[in-house]
């Protein structure tokens, strides 16, 4: 009796059943490697961004802090002070006198500078055709977008007092000549004026957003609840709107404190004291006075000051600011 050997099947079937299967990658691996991946990519594209800040925002920032306890000339090597900076500029009357000015002139511009984008902002909101507020909203924004020194310069001659186009027009109605800009009261004027004109067209695109926003069933509701004009305006859009004037606020006031361009090209500071301001006296003491350290002095006690105002107006507002 004769016995057989199997022959092994050689067909596709057969080595497809036994042949060892690969292990497959799992689905945690397959998001790791994504992850992994979208990690690197969003690195590469963030670093230039934080690079750069970090060399031309955080290490100035430092530095200055730095540096406003050091004695400084730029020539000779720096001298390390301690507080006698910070001490030098609260004795120092022309130091009192530019917060002082600054501080006066962030309240008369800012109040002014807000009422009128708000008021803009609410008369453009009504009925009108359409290419008229498109044409309105460019013409208010438009002086926002010019250097702020060529603004001054210009406004320098229409203010000028014996050819100025402000004081030709007033001798129309009779009025003499206004001395605008070699007066005290006249140049403090003329530089809140110029700052308004040509800074209030931010504040503006902010409140048209804001009105915007609002719901129109509500405002269809307080209508049908009796509210109308003024009532309406108060008790219905202003709370509405809070949340607008909030960032508005805060963002024209730190602009207003750091206010160079306009006093600096209008009046250089004077009449007398009369139009300096905090920045002014950070730009004289640095780059006339070669007294870097006490620059940098100032320049800290005015961000610390930015500072104190920002959280305040955030402290406020929980109490004045409605959100929906």
């Amino acid at each position: 009796m004769t016995t057989r050997t199997p022959i092994p099947d050689s067909s596709p079937a057969s080595h497809a059943a036994t042949a060892p299967r690969r292990p497959r990658p799992s689905g945690t691996a397959n998001r790791g490697i994504r992850t992994s991946n979208n990690r690197l990519i969003t690195t590469v594209f963030l670093a230039p961004t934080v690079i750069g800040m970090g060399l031309f925002t955080v290490v100035p920032i430092l530095g200055s802090i730095l540096l406003a306890f050091f004695r400084w000339d730029i020539i000779t090597a720096p001298e390390w002070v301690g507080f006698a900076n910070f001490a030098a500029i609260v004795q120092d009357e022309t130091v009192r006198i530019s917060f002082l000015n600054t501080i006066v002139f962030v309240i008369v511009a800012v109040s002014l500078q807000l009422s009128i984008a708000l008021l803009l902002a609410v008369l453009l909101q009504s009925r009108m055709p359409g290419w008229l507020r498109v044409f309105f909203r460019s013409a208010f924004f438009f002086p926002l977008i010019l250097s702020a020194a060529s603004v001054s310069i210009f406004m320098g001659y229409m203010f000028n007092q014996q050819f100025g186009v402000v004081n030709w027009l007033l001798s129309l109605v009779g009025i003499p000549a206004v001395p605008w800009l070699t007066t005290a009261g006249g140049a403090a004027t003329v530089v809140v004026l110029v700052f308004v004109w040509q800074n209030f067209g931010f504040s503006f695109l902010l409140f048209i957003g804001g009105l915007s926003s609002i719901p129109k069933d509500v405002l269809e509701a307080a209508e049908l609840d009796g509210a109308t004009g003024w009532r309406k305006f108060r008790n219905v859009t202003l709370p509405l709107l809070s949340p607008t004037m909030l960032v508005a606020s805060v963002m024209a006031i730190i602009l207003a404190l750091q206010v160079f361009d306009q006093p600096y090209v209008l009046t250089r500071g004077g009449p007398g004291d009369s139009t300096r301001t905090a920045v002014m006296v950070i730009y004289e003491s640095a780059f006339q006075q070669l007294e870097f350290g006490r620059a940098s002095a100032i320049g800290l006690v005015l961000m610390l000051l930015i500072m104190a105002v920002t959280g305040l107006q955030f402290r406020l507002s929980r109490r004045f600011v409605f959100y929906q």
